[in-house]
């Protein structure tokens, strides 16, 4: 994903680390040679506090989106479309708006590299606030597609009260400009398509050049322009990557270590290494361990007190629901399917005999859950190469569209979305 270059040749050495080892990272920071450290994020951090990303197949956000009966996945997160009917969107953001989940230990290790007066900059492109509710102060967050931090309207831009947005919000109401003569439309500043990136990602776009040491975790690398960051960290400093697959160029450098497994383990084994896991584990029980803890033993209270009988029941009902609701998914993903080609079938050549096998119908409807190449989101942003090369203005540049917004969204709001197309 991303850019993709060839691997390092393993006989190569590393130029800067004593190996290309977590232990080696972590003798490089205690060494203090890591003074400026620079931190990338993606929805990988935060899946294990209960928040998928965009485009899982199955569990992802645009594959759980026909319950809004949208264009296409994608409009829920269009200016153009949220515009004309911002309902769909705010229809979702009483679900996904913070204050529901809890930092993971991958969101605590980034907070305790701040607190050792180590960390220069966080490059995020989450919108889950997670990075601040674990402590990283405001001012050493980029929030590359923007947050639910802040929100102002789409029209005038003027600011809207925190605690007005919170209401509107939890009571599923649309908020609008308090500015009489505008009354214009109110949303977070996360960045939809067809808008340009916050104004802090292209002032700070410089900083992963100045780093001495660069973690990247939990992201695909795909969407411009975050996905170029890594390429401007100079060469002979090292890079960090704790993913479950390699991405990018990361691991096409002597000082590449790369580390393939959930954020969580990685982050840990690396403070292992530092000797910093006591700390680690105080500072994550803090900021959101300690609620997970709570509610596993209320869990396994309630266990206790039932009989093996209870329990098998329990865990039949448990399977159970999960069967069924995979079936109403699907159920309801072809009786979409059927009723858009009966309608289209009708337009075409009125019969009542059925237009269609069963054979063919699962070949459209294989079709049908990928975008149709027909629609798409009218604003394209220039090449990300022209202006990290070039260096041209870029403050109208704008997310690509073609490319999924590497976000995060509540595990909640999955239990009551059925199926739909995917990225």
């Amino acid at each position: 994903m991303g850019q993709e270059n060839s691997m390092i040749d393993p006989e190569t050495p590393p130029v800067t680390l004593g190996a290309r080892s977590l232990e080696a990272v972590a003798e490089y920071i205690k060494k203090e040679k890591a003074q400026n450290v620079v931190v990338m994020t993606g929805a990988g951090i935060s899946t294990s506090a209960g928040i998928p990303d965009f485009r899982s197949p199955e569990t992802g956000l645009y594959a759980n989106l026909a319950r809004l009966e949208l264009p296409y996945a994608e409009a829920v997160f269009s200016i153009d479309y949220f515009r004309t009917n911002p309902n769909p969107f705010y229809v979702l953001a009483k679900e996904l708006y913070p204050g529901q989940f809890q930092p993971t230990v991958a969101h605590a290790f980034i907070a305790l590299l701040h607190k050792k007066g180590l960390l220069k900059m966080l490059f995020t492109q989450n919108i889950d606030c997670l990075e601040r509710r674990a402590g990283v102060p405001g001012s050493q967050i980029v929030e590359a597609h923007g947050s639910f931090a802040t929100q102002r309207c789409i029209d005038c831009k003027t600011e809207y009260p925190d605690d007005l947005m919170k209401k509107a919000v939890l009571e599923g109401e649309v908020p609008h400009c308090l500015v009489p003569q505008c009354n214009g439309l109110v949303k977070p500043d996360i960045v939809f398509f067809g808008e340009a990136l916050p104004e802090a990602f292209f002032q700070n776009r410089h900083v992963p050049a100045m780093a001495d040491l660069v973690i990247v975790m939990g992201t695909s690398l795909s969407v411009q322009p975050f996905a170029s960051l890594p390429l401007a960290v100079m060469e002979g400093v090292p890079r960090v990557l704790f993913n479950l697959e390699t991405v990018g160029d990361l691991g096409s450098r002597a000082d590449d270590v790369i580390e393939l497994g959930d954020c969580d383990s990685g982050v840990r084994k690396l403070a292992d290494a530092l000797g910093w896991r006591e700390e680690l584990e105080a500072l994550w029980m803090e900021v959101g361990g300690k609620v997970k803890e709570e509610e596993a033993a209320i869990l396994l209270e309630q266990r206790k007190n039932m009989t093996k009988d209870e329990l098998l029941e329990a865990e039949i009902e448990k399977l159970t629901g999960e069967v069924d609701m995979a079936l109403k998914m699907s159920q309801d993903h072809t009786d979409r399917v059927n009723s858009m080609l009966d309608t289209d079938s009708t337009k075409a050549q009125p019969s009542s005999t059925p237009l269609i096998s069963t054979s063919e119908t699962s070949k459209i409807e294989s079709n049908i859950e990928g975008r149709p190449a027909s629609v798409q989101l009218t604003k394209e942003p220039p090449a990300i190469n022209e202006r990290l090369q070039n260096e041209h203005p870029v403050v109208a540049s704008s997310v690509d569209t073609k490319a999924d917004l590497n976000v995060t969204l509540p595990q909640n709001m999955l239990e009551k979305a059925n199926t739909d197309s995917k990225i």
